[in-house]
């Protein structure tokens, strides 16, 4: 049997931690800050990790980061 092939594009954008949640970039500060407010600019620094949904279909794609 061949081994399973891992999404490029999420390896470039994901991790896991050690007890197995995905951590990814904060989203919503590519461009236009201007009009978020500071609050909004301050909490979403560094990362965050996925909601359950959205970290069931990461690990699809990331078959051996586990």
């Amino acid at each position: 049997m061949p081994k399973m092939k891992t999404k490029s594009s999420a390896k470039k954008r994901f991790k896991m931690t050690a007890s197995g949640r995905v951590v990814s970039a904060q989203s919503g500060k590519r461009h236009g800050m201007i009009k978020r407010t500071n609050k909004f600019i301050r909490n979403a620094r560094g990362t965050t990790t996925l909601s359950a949904a959205d970290e069931k279909i990461v690990k699809g794609y990331m078959p051996y980061a586990r």
